[in-house]
């Protein structure tokens, strides 16, 4: 359904390459315009991220559209031994490299250019795989989510944290005002690409979530699949296993 939302209407390029021009372009202004946009309330989502990963111990943490790595430096605090942050965008990667160099955790994290529906890893590699605000810029959905699935060990924890559409009256209403009008009017005032923040918007408001997504994941063939609503429901993590 996402792949039909693309950033740049009159670009030849296909969704994926689209994606990694957008976030190069955006690079340097997405944590602060990110900030803003959310009021601040997407570091205490991703926090509740690293509480349900950090609880399964894990040696080995891959997380995936890890952008500019703020997710993948907030999984430090489980403990693990290695940290991958995959991303197809170079200049969100190199936001990240700079953030993590000056918090002394190259030794820990590695950030890597690559392509969530193709991942350069063995099978059964890693005890927990996150992605924050990325499933939705996947190209192809089912295989990305596949891709994840192979590459994730049996029994490890595998978390989304995605924005989602509020259900209940006034919120729902509020929201749509908000991502329709007030987001992209924010993404223009303060961000060279114009298009980037329409994009962000519109994707956000055709992907599926709560039991679709379920779903989708248990299809895929993971198990354990839960939903957790956050903040009247504008965002949701999820969590899954593999057998």
């Amino acid at each position: 359904m996402s792949s039909k939302v693309t950033p740049y209407k009159d670009s030849k390029l296909n969704k994926k390459a689209q994606v990694a021009q957008m976030f190069d372009n955006i690079s340097k202004e997405y944590d602060g315009l990110n900030r803003v946009i959310s009021f601040g309330i997407d570091i205490k989502w991703r926090n509740k991220v690293v509480d349900l990963v950090s609880k399964t111990k894990p040696e080995r943490i891959l997380d995936i559209a890890t952008g500019t790595g703020d997710l993948a430096i907030s999984l430090a605090k489980t403990n693990a031994k290695e940290i991958i942050g995959l991303d197809i965008s170079d200049g969100m990667l190199e936001v990240g490299r700079q953030k993590i160099k000056h918090k002394n955790l190259e030794n820990l994290i590695e950030m890597v250019i690559g392509d969530s529906e193709n991942l350069p890893f063995d099978d059964n590699s890693f005890d927990a795989i996150t992605v924050a605000f990325g499933v939705r810029n996947f190209e192809n959905l089912d295989k990305g989510l596949a891709e994840i699935f192979r590459v994730l060990k049996p029994n490890g924890i595998f978390v989304i944290l995605e924005t989602s559409v509020p259900t209940k009256t006034p919120f729902k209403q509020g929201y749509r005002f908000y991502t329709k009008y007030i987001l992209p009017t924010i993404g223009k005032i303060f961000s060279k690409d114009r298009s980037a923040y329409s994009y962000l918007s519109e994707s956000a408001s055709v992907f599926p979530y709560g039991e679709v997504l379920n779903n989708i994941l248990r299809k895929i063939g993971f198990i354990n699949v839960q939903d957790q609503p956050q903040t009247l429901g504008v965002a949701t993590i999820y969590t899954a296993s593999k057998a």
